[in-house]
């Protein structure tokens, strides 16, 4: 590993990208293979909740996002260090949020029809791109004190408006479902082309405003755990507390404002936001504080070509290449153990896909 890279990020990216690569298949696959209480609950995880509420597979994108949030502050004393000047820096900053931009239309099939009426230009990776880039614009310009109020004032913002404003078109709809609130309202008059759900999109035009807190909550994580002035234990547990804080106010701020990923709601940022400090805090603890380090490279391999994976498996037929190298032998197991099976084949040869370009030091970056 480089000098100075916290493997644990690294490790965790590929902890959370393994769902998106199969893994969570494999758990749902599970339950049909040894069906029981706990199998199928955790195969009920495996999947979004309808509209309220929050089951595992909710928490893979923000995630994801919060992470790029903790990368940012290391990154940032990095160009710094080289000699990047703050223009240099922003340029970079902006080229990097609208490429994801542009990567995440064309992961919806863009090219594949040509249809500027019908696309869909929302996306994950738009999402992460355009919170990111205002998330580090914001960190490079303000104090931590500043910072903080800003993102108080994202989430209440949001809430003020999302909770307090019915859609002028929705018809006496409830102010949280899709046609009555102004999350849907917005998308219906201003994103261009399909909306994912047609009447509101999950990845839409006012839910970048608490994504943007997500992205900060990573930013002020990553801002903690670079300092030099504290201890690694105190590291933890200050992160671990902090994990508890946001976890009590979003719990007590969802009996007014329900936790909701499609429209990305401030409660939802605060709770999934105590899920990956927690998590983070055990995967650092772990592995860069007890040196523990052996069993990471599974996720690592993942972590580290974690865009690359997640265009891949749009782009490249893995389950063709699975079929082909284990087709046979899963043909002859039992019928219910051969949807687990066949989740195996395919996270394998993802891996070993990316374990190739990990070997030969080819890591694909925006």
């Amino acid at each position: 590993m480089p000098a100075g890279r916290l493997q644990s990020l690294d490790a965790l990216r590929g902890f959370d990208m393994f769902f998106i690569m199969g893994g969570a298949g494999l758990l749902a696959a599970l339950a049909t293979w040894f069906p029981c209480a706990f199998t199928e609950g955790l195969a009920a995880q495996m999947s979004h909740v309808e509209w309220h509420g929050l089951a595992h597979h909710d928490t893979i994108f923000p995630l994801f996002l919060f992470i790029a949030g903790i990368s940012f502050p290391f990154s940032l004393s990095k160009q710094r260090a080289h000699g990047k000047n703050d223009g240099a820096i922003i340029r970079k900053i902006v080229r990097r949020g609208l490429t994801l931009v542009l990567l995440g239309i064309l992961y919806n099939g863009f090219l594949n029809h040509l249809n500027f009426a019908e696309a869909r230009y929302a996306s994950v990776l738009g999402r992460i791109g355009l919170a990111w880039m205002f998330g580090a614009l914001i960190f490079m310009h303000t104090s931590w004190k500043t910072r903080i109020w800003i993102t108080a004032a994202l989430l209440v913002g949001y809430w003020l408006v999302v909770g307090f404003i019915p859609a002028p078109d929705g018809g006496g709809a409830d102010i949280f479902s899709a046609q009555g609130s102004m999350v849907g309202y917005i998308d219906r008059i201003l994103l261009p082309g399909k909306l994912y759900n047609g009447n509101i999109d999950p990845e839409g035009i006012l839910g970048i405003i608490p994504a943007i807190g997500t992205a900060l909550l990573g930013m002020f994580t990553g801002e903690w755990v670079k300092s030099t002035k504290v201890s690694e234990t105190k590291k933890v547990t200050g992160m671990v507390a902090m994990g508890i804080v946001w976890l009590v106010v979003g719990l007590l701020w969802s009996t007014v404002f329900p936790i909701n990923k499609a429209m990305w709601t401030s409660t939802f940022v605060l709770v999934v936001g105590a899920y990956s400090i927690l998590m983070f805090a055990l995967f650092y603890w772990i592995i860069d504080v007890l040196g523990c380090r052996k069993w990471t490279l599974f996720f690592t391999v993942i972590g580290m070509n974690s865009i690359t994976i997640y265009l891949g498996q749009q782009f490249i037929n893995f389950s063709y290449t699975a079929r082909k190298l284990f087709g046979g032998l899963i043909a002859l197991l039992p019928e219910n153990a051969q949807g687990f099976f066949t989740q195996a084949a395919f996270i394998c040869v993802c891996w070993l896909f990316l374990y190739f370009l990990y070997r030969k030091r080819v890591f694909l970056k925006v």
